[in-house]
């Protein structure tokens, strides 16, 4: 089960292999932000709380955008976050502005 939260949304959705966070909550109606897709823009921003495990590894766009510190913190992008098998991921959309 995918949890993604927002400011105004909380809703759990059943995980898509292969399909990013973004994608999930395109999918599913949930207002997340985002204007690029490619990595570049981070309106997309997000905090992984639980199952970072299932997530691929960070992208090349992630690592270049996002700081070393964000990332071992947990935050990723949602547009590049890609879920690599099913299990419980808790995600909150915490763009810096």
């Amino acid at each position: 089960m995918l949890e993604l939260k927002t400011r105004k949304t909380n809703k759990s959705v059943e995980t898509d292999t292969g399909l990013t966070i973004l994608d999930h909550a395109l999918k599913h109606d949930v207002e997340w932000g985002f204007s690029c897709t490619r990595g570049t823009c981070a309106r997309c921003r997000c905090y992984i709380a639980a199952g970072r495990e299932l997530l691929a590894a960070p992208t090349e766009a992630e690592e270049v955008r996002l700081e070393p510190e964000e990332l071992e913190q947990g935050y990723r992008l949602a547009c590049q976050c890609v879920v690599k098998q099913n299990g419980d991921i808790a995600v909150t959309h915490k763009p810096y502005f």
